[in-house]
């Protein structure tokens, strides 16, 4: 069974930065080199949105208004994968989550960010 644990959220100030790292544990080599990966993030009372994605061909995206400050990697040596966050600002505030697609869907639990002004 596939588990995802998500690291690194905490409290910064605006503009500061931090890098999420979400890990794969029981994850076979195939399994995690094919997957597609992404980082989404719900902030209180709104929906879950998608951060950025990577796909196994090396196709990143990210959503529009974050284009520019996140990045999104990959380590496919250590199953790991990383959100780098730049210039963070209050409405960055939310839990984030790390997906795993290949075969299914997998969630990981989340890990907070907040951003105080």
């Amino acid at each position: 069974q596939v588990q995802l644990v998500e690291s690194g959220g905490g409290l910064v100030q605006a503009g500061g930065s931090l890098r999420l790292s979400c890990s794969c544990t029981v994850c076979t080599v195939s399994i995690f080199r094919l997957a597609t990966f992404g980082w989404y993030r719900q902030a209180p009372g709104k929906q879950r949105e998608m951060v950025a994605s990577a796909d196994s061909g090396g196709t990143i995206t990210y959503a529009d208004s974050l284009k520019g400050r996140f990045t999104i990697s990959r380590d496919n040596a250590k199953n790991t994968v990383f959100l780098q966050m730049n210039s963070l600002q209050p409405e960055d505030t939310a839990v984030y989550y790390c997906r795993l697609s290949n075969r299914g869907d997998y969630w990981g639990k989340g890990t907070l960010v907040t951003v105080s002004s």
